[in-house]
């Protein structure tokens, strides 16, 4: 079964933050026989797009009869989810109909933690590091959990950066990926976009393709889009690696939104389908389709792959009466492409259509810029129901309502609701009498928090 206690040994190492190198978890993976070597890997790096591009690749190598792992984080529902495995076809047909499915189980999760922990005990009592972080001690477990497995590929995602990121002490990679890039953790990554992506491109090996993102048509400064094009160049060359630049200006042009929820592109005259919706998305597809053929995809594993990936909480539509879509967007650059998701989502018939925002959001994030965002694409928010997700960082859910109200002025409409689970119940009942399209959006913590209650709304009133 799933598992979502995290185990004890990573809540204790939480005190010790982030502490970038790659001392700790080699010494790490030495004292574990060194797991990580005995299985091939598709490394990829990035600021957005990374999860996205992991789905898309992984259902892509499982279309094709391989037993992948996959290495993802933050989790949203379940601990578990960080690490899981797709056995084959039948796997993938089976994950795209079960989320949970393939996830470590609590048994496997508490042996393997209960290894890590002896070898990370002896390694301090030793004295060759000091203590390892959270992230490196959950990256020693997937890789135990997955060389027992057999695993014919693990597809990491890198934790922060690239270079100096606990996943990087991997050797021989069939191929690493950049997604897009941006100025993100700039005390601990530099910053310029130039050491930013000096950081990210630290993945590159030699003897292994790298596949990266088109800067051209990455969401950056004009001035900056050289820059960063010249730095995966120069790191690519030190290495002495081929390097291909994806993303297809015209597969974005070309994409077609169904009436049935799914996205349609035409990439080198072929026609995908793809439940991931959003024309970034199609970026991310691009990109993990040029770094599924460093791997052998064939065409039609391909093909069947971008059309049985699964992303949750990513401009997810879960309910069609009424509409309710998820998105764990947090900022506004995330809001301008979920709302222009949304008028073309179902073929736009969602266009100008009131909407009820059921939001909750860290304190430290620029609410004022994502509402703008939304009014700037023409969302029709007309209701809202703020909520506290459970986290430290949170804003209150009335401080967040008030923010709201003097973007949108619906204080006719507007209830601050302190615990999401009851927000969420809140929100659904006014939508199920008025048939208001729900958005739930506003922070990945609360769509983790709320999605499995929506769900199980959705099931009882569809019964």
């Amino acid at each position: 079964m799933p598992e979502s206690k995290v185990p004890e040994v990573l809540t204790g190492a939480l005190q010790f933050g982030i502490k970038p190198g790659l001392e700790r978890i080699s010494e790490l993976m030495r004292l574990l026989d060194n797991p990580q070597d005995r299985f091939k890997s598709v490394h990829i790096a990035g600021t957005n797009g990374k999860g996205s591009v992991a789905t898309f690749v992984s259902s892509i190598l499982a279309a094709g009869d391989r037993k992948v792992g996959v290495f993802t984080s933050p989790y949203l529902e379940r601990f578990s989810e960080r690490i899981r495995i797709i056995d084959g076809k039948a796997g993938l047909k089976r994950y795209a109909i079960d989320d949970s499915y393939g996830e470590i189980d609590g048994e496997s999760l508490d042996r393997y933690s209960d290894m890590v922990k002896k070898a990370k005990d002896k390694m301090v009592a030793m004295g060759l590091t000091d203590e390892p972080t959270e992230f490196e001690l959950i990256t020693a477990i997937c890789f135990l959990y997955f060389a027992d497995q057999n695993i014919d590929v693990a597809v990491l995602e890198v934790g922060l950066g690239g270079r100096l990121d606990s996943t990087n002490v991997i050797k021989d990679p069939m191929v690493t990926v950049i997604t897009a890039l941006g100025l993100d953790h700039t005390g601990v990554l530099g910053n310029t976009i130039s050491e930013i992506t000096g950081e990210k491109a630290g993945i590159f090996k030699e003897g292994s393709p790298a596949v990266c993102f088109d800067p051209d048509l990455m969401i950056l400064p004009e001035e900056m889009k050289p820059d960063v094009r010249s730095v995966l160049i120069s790191k690519a060359e030190e290495k002495g690696i081929e390097l291909t630049f994806a993303g297809s200006k015209e597969a974005c042009d070309s994409a077609k939104f169904t009436d049935d929820g799914k996205m349609e592109f035409t990439y080198e005259g072929t026609v995908y389908s793809t439940s991931l919706n959003g024309k970034h998305q199609i970026g991310n597809a691009v990109t993990a389709i040029e770094a599924a053929k460093k791997c052998g995809a064939l065409p039609q594993e391909i093909k069947e792959g971008i059309a049985l990936a699964r992303w949750k909480c990513r401009a997810e539509l879960l309910s069609f009466m009424p509409v309710i879509i998820i998105d764990g967007g947090h900022n506004p650059q995330g809001a301008l492409s979920l709302g222009a998701t949304m008028n073309e989502m179902l073929g736009g018939s969602l266009r100008g259509k009131p909407v009820r925002l059921l939001m909750g959001v860290m304190a430290d994030k620029d609410v004022e810029g994502i509402l703008e965002a939304y009014k700037t694409c023409g969302i029709n928010i007309k209701s809202a129901v703020t909520v506290t997700p459970d986290n430290p960082r949170s804003e209150p859910a009335d401080v967040l309502a008030h923010k709201i109200n003097y973007v949108y002025n619906i204080s006719d409409d507007l209830e601050a609701v302190p615990d999401a689970v009851e927000g969420t119940k809140v929100a659904y009942s006014k939508s199920l009498e008025d048939g208001m399209i729900i958005l739930a959006t506003g922070s990945l913590y609360l769509a983790g928090q709320i999605r499995a209650t929506l769900k199980g709304l959705i099931e009882c009133t569809t019964i």
